[in-house]
């Protein structure tokens, strides 16, 4: 029995709560009552209304954007739930390859042993062995929140069944001519020693430096001796094979097509003309180094330019870089490299400059770019379907903001860079031949018809399961790629390898394939959204995933700085939780989402959902003694959700009252179906606040009525139903000491309508 004699304190109700809603069995679809009075459950047989649960990584821990983002969903679940659909909150967990590595390979550095002491086997077995020990700690942490997924089908990236759909969507990929193994520069992690795709990236602004240096015309032109170039990183120029200005920019029209002399180097390089240079940066004449840059390199194979590799996998400069440079790191180098051009009066000037600096979003390392050999997913096809399914509104997102994004990056966009060098991860379905030398081109040409094509120029078979036989040579036994996939190629699989795909079969996929709404953050819009959109074309026969999109706030400090445990200014959730309650917790979030702006946080707005749980609380102690044992509900009858109370309060004294709780049902309903959370619960509390509990409940304490009794009860279980997916727990305990006669837990009662 609740005490209501007693402030309402959640620590003492919230996990009793939870455990309540766990044993019912109501968060799993199977397990919900059908309900035929619900006019939105479709008749017999409830609608299916499904949200996968964007999976967080095994390594996270509950933060911020977390808990705003996981409420989101748990208010559009609970209320689906309450109005008799069928309702599924996919959870699960992503297997986070680079990240995981790192943590695990952390822990053994402090006993001075590598992963390379261990091998590959053995070291993946500590990594599973640390999943299993600390792996679902955020999802245990989304419990405390109050988030009502269907905990039973949770899924893992790297659970057998999801391999299977990996390995097979690889396989379809490659067999359409769509994977491919080539060398081309990428973006390279000379720390976690692997490659990285464009979106993995991470850019921080930094103080540098921006050196102009004289690049000496080859015969001295009539315009100058020189071309002043800007850059930011004096020791490429060691690499550099040809200097690019815009074809349209005046200043350097008579000069492209002549030569220059590398300084230092010493060898002649051209002047070339390219639409890609922009002639606002620095002299408007850029240095071009095929091997160091992928923008470079795209310059280079338009020009056809020669290509020198002047810095190695561990950010070491090679012999190719010289003599006097050879081995030093790239900031020795560069520090080298500047007294030499001092030393032959080459540089025009030096300024102080911030400029941007690509980092890996894992080990925070300075990236360097390499050429090097990888596996690429041909994006050109599947970019432009999805451009069209968002063009033609079958995937649209809440703000048309988000909608621009994504086209211009589809409009853009390289062929995406799939292999990773690590170990910790799906690995590539890539059968190599250990006996390579000898083979004959005919003997090769032969061994190219071998399981349908499936080879590559480089010895190679794909297949799922090693072959049996070698077709290159007369008796080795395959080698598998050492290689893995970047963790987002298997992410991308989120929406239909969850319900059982490959098999298109399953109960789950027929039942909830499509999904109705996606929630997730905008620095995951083209490295998940986008990928989940055109694999599900491309694997559910053109299905969308989902039909629409929620690009949640980004939650802010105070002063307006991201949230960083780094800067001092994270706020931990969980902290949040124990202090104020996880339905204040949740309130305090969702009162400061307004509209799609990124949010402050503001911490008072909790303590104003502390403060409103306890009005809450207060309002149903008072309306329980007034009303006694006369306390008021019928339930609706089959097929009319508007009888039961309804049928006693027609012009009734209460009136305007009533009027203002139709109205903010209506209201309610409304924005939370347009995702206007904020806005809804602005209009929930200022009804429960200041029309029911200022007004009517002080002017109904000298009342004693049937009528007032009856306003009393009906208002109290509206209010009940309309805040529970925004504060379930308090909601629930007050339910369940409502006197109402045959009553279900209030997660599966009906919901308020109009």
């Amino acid at each position: 029995m609740a005490d209501f004699t007693k402030p309402y304190d959640p620590q003492k109700v919230e996990n009793e709560i939870y455990k309540k809603w766990l044993e019912s069995g109501y968060f799993n679809p199977d397990n919900l009552p059908v309900a035929k009075s619900y006019p939105s459950a479709g008749g017999l047989k409830a609608k299916s209304y499904v949200i996968m649960l964007p999976p967080p990584n095994v390594t996270g821990s509950l933060h911020m954007g977390h808990a705003l983002n996981a409420t989101i969903q748990d208010i559009l679940i609970r209320k689906k739930r309450m109005e008799g659909y069928k309702t599924l909150w996919l959870p699960g967990t992503d297997h986070a390859g680079i990240a995981t590595q790192n943590v695990v390979e952390k822990k053994f550095k402090k006993e001075g042993i590598s992963r390379h002491d261990l091998g590959r086997e053995k070291f993946l077995e500590k990594v599973w062995e640390w999943k299993e020990e600390y792996g679902n700690k955020i999802l245990d942490q989304l419990k405390r929140i109050g988030a009502s997924c269907d905990w039973s089908r949770t899924r893992f990236t790297m659970d057998d069944n999801y391999r299977k759909a990996v390995e097979e969507a690889f396989l379809h990929y490659y067999k359409k001519g769509l994977i491919y193994q080539g060398e081309r520069v990428i973006n390279w992690c000379k720390r976690c020693q692997t490659s990285l795709s464009d979106l993995e990236l991470e850019h921080e602004e930094e103080k540098g430096k921006l050196y102009f240096i004289k690049y000496p015309i080859v015969k001295n032109s009539k315009l100058q001796d020189y071309i002043i170039v800007a850059t930011t990183r004096p020791e490429t120029m060691l690499g550099d094979t040809a200097v690019a200005v815009n074809p349209n920019d005046e200043r350097y029209k008579d000069l492209v097509g002549k030569k220059l002399i590398l300084p230092i180097v010493n060898r002649e390089i051209p002047i070339i003309s390219d639409d890609a240079i922009e002639k606002e940066f620095g002299t408007g004449a850029v240095k071009v180094t095929p091997n160091h840059s992928i923008i470079d390199s795209e310059i280079a194979d338009r020009h056809n330019l020669p290509r020198v590799t002047i810095i190695n996998a561990y950010g070491k400069m090679t012999d190719d870089a010289g003599k006097y440079f050879a081995g030093l790191s790239t900031q020795d180098a560069r520090e080298k490299v500047v007294t030499e051009l001092e030393k032959q009066n080459l540089i025009e000037k030096i300024e102080e400059r911030a400029h941007r600096v690509a980092k890996c979003y894992r080990c925070a390392s300075v990236i360097e770019p390499q050429p090097s050999k990888q596996w690429f997913l041909k994006m050109n096809e599947l970019a432009e379907k999805t451009k069209k399914a968002i063009e033609d509104g079958n995937v649209r997102f809440n703000n048309e903001r988000w909608k621009k994004i994504s086209l211009d990056w589809l409009s853009s966009i390289r062929d995406w860079c799939i292999s990773r060098q690590i170990w910790w991860g799906h690995r590539l379905p890539v059968w190599f031949c250990q006996n390579q030398t000898g083979i004959s081109n005919s003997q090769f040409l032969i061994s190219k018809q071998f399981k349908n094509k499936n080879l590559s120029d480089e010895h190679s078979v794909v297949s799922i399961k090693q072959p049996k036989e070698c077709p290159f040579c007369d008796g080795c036994q395959m080698k598998q790629s050492e290689d893995v996939l970047d963790t987002w190629f298997s992410s991308a699989l989120w929406p239909f390898a969850t319900l059982g795909w490959p098999d298109k079969e399953t109960k789950d996929l027929k039942e909830f394939y499509p999904t109705q709404v996606l929630s997730t953050a905008r620095d995951i819009i083209n490295l998940w959204v986008l990928r989940m959109i055109f694999s599900s074309i491309e694997f559910m026969d053109g299905q969308m995933p989902f039909a629409k999109v929620i690009i949640h706030p980004t939650v802010l400090a105070k002063s307006g700085q991201r949230m960083s445990k780094s800067l001092g200014t994270g706020v931990d959730p969980l902290d949040l939780i124990e202090k104020y309650g996880a339905d204040a917790t949740r309130f305090g979030l969702i009162y400061q989402m307004m509209g799609n702006q990124d949010m402050k946080f503001e911490e008072s707005h909790l303590l104003a959902g502390k403060k409103f749980a306890n009005k809450l609380w207060n309002i149903s102690r008072f309306v329980l003694q007034k009303t006694g044992d006369n306390f008021y509900y019928e339930l609706p009858k089959e097929n009319d959700p508007k009888s039961g109370n309804y049928d006693a309060l027609d012009g009734h004294e209460g009136d305007s009252l009533l009027k203002k709780l139709s109205m903010t049902i209506e209201y309610a309903n409304k924005d939370i179906d347009n995702f206007d959370f904020g806005q809804a619960l602005h209009t929930i509390y200022d009804f429960v606040w200041h029309d029911f509990a200022d007004k009517y409940i002080e002017e109904s304490k000298s009342k004693d009525t049937n009528d007032v009794k009856i306003v009393l009860s009906h208002t109290l279980i509206n209010i009940l139903k309309l805040l529970h997916p925004f504060m379930p727990f308090i909601t629930e305990e007050i339910w369940s000491e409502l006197p109402i006669k045959d009553k279900k837990l209030l997660i599966v009662s009906n919901w308020s309508n109009n």
